[in-house]
């Protein structure tokens, strides 16, 4: 990144969105990094965030995060409409997508290319601990960290409420608790999978590893399964840089990433995240971050990321833009 657009970001580095709070608005869910309204037409308006969340936890703010986000999966989106309808309608903010309210269905669907991963429900983990069954398969001795698998594997797990963890599950898990039907089960495993390999290959052709991967689906009042949430971006899928992939895993290292594992590893290594209270993140860390997200979206969409300007605030721009949605 050169330095001229480096300085125009550090000129905007204020404009933080920690949240949008609209109490004229409708139905306030708060989730980890979106605040979410549905309104009473069956539209449902999504504002994301800053908030940086790990651990099933908010951990800080990154600047320009939510603003990165939203616009990947807005790139994502439209480059796999062929192979699943989403729920989007409309981008009336940089930070903001109207989509169809769906209901989600309770299974989050992780394709993992990769053994990779530092949460609990990462098979990275499992396999250090000396698990070789996971998820209803089973991985061969002698897997380095980082590796590529055989081929791509569903590792879903439950969705839990804020404050709880997600739990791993299998595929007879699923259909024996009803939580799926076994044609929804069917659908959506092998739409993760069409959708893991497209986004493995446009990430090919701009340098990058798309390691692994969340997709959550919901169903529409039509009953249509549609993607929700969000598609590809650096907070759903774990993205490494080609170049030096072979180099870092022969040497043992971590690979270069675009993904918030810098900040998530900082953490792990000083407590126990899910138990103890969060160190102080340091705000060099937090400003890495935030230019690792924006330089993701260039190289993921091939596009030059304009950053919000140092005024008005980011904040009052977005509560403007929710008020068109008051009745």
């Amino acid at each position: 990144m050169s330095a001229i657009d480096e300085g125009r970001l550090s000129a905007s580095a204020h404009q933080i969105l920690p949240d949008a709070i609209d109490p004229n608005l409708p139905n306030l869910y708060r989730g980890k990094v979106r605040d979410n309204y549905d309104l009473p037409d069956g539209r449902r308006v999504l504002v994301t965030s800053d908030r940086l969340s790990a651990f099933d936890r908010v951990l800080c703010c990154v600047p320009f995060k939510g603003h990165v986000l939203n616009s990947v999966a807005r790139w994502a989106f439209e480059h796999t409409a062929d192979i699943c309808p989403n729920h989007v309608l409309d981008y009336p903010d940089p930070n903001i997508v109207v989509g169809r309210r769906l209901d989600i269905l309770p299974v989050e669907i992780v394709v993992r290319g990769y053994l990779a991963g530092a949460t609990s429900t990462s098979i990275l983990t499992m396999y250090r601990a000396g698990r070789r069954q996971m998820y209803g398969q089973t991985l061969p001795d002698g897997l380095a960290a980082n590796q590529a698998l055989e081929r791509p594997m569903i590792t879903p797990t439950t969705k839990a409420a804020d404050g709880a963890h997600d739990e791993p599950l299998t595929a007879d898990a699923i259909l024996a608790r009803g939580l799926l039907s076994e044609d929804q089960w069917r659908q959506v495993s092998e739409t993760a999978l069409a959708l893991f390999a497209r986004g493995q290959a446009l990430a090919a052709e701009r340098g990058l590893i798309l390691a692994d991967t969340k997709y959550e689906f919901g169903v529409d009042a039509e009953g249509t399964i549609r993607l929700a949430d969000e598609i590809h971006t650096p907070d759903s899928s774990r993205y490494w840089r080609a170049d030096t992939y072979q180099q870092r895993l022969a040497a043992g290292e971590r690979p270069d990433s675009f993904d918030k594992d810098v900040i998530r590893d900082w953490v792990a290594a000083r407590c126990d995240p899910y138990v103890d209270e969060i160190p102080e993140i340091p705000p060099e860390l937090i400003w890495k971050t935030a230019l690792t997200y924006v330089e993701a979206y260039a190289r993921i969409t091939g596009q030059t990321f304009e950053p919000p300007r140092p005024s008005p605030p980011v904040q009052d721009r977005v509560l403007d833009a929710l008020r068109s949605f008051h009745g």
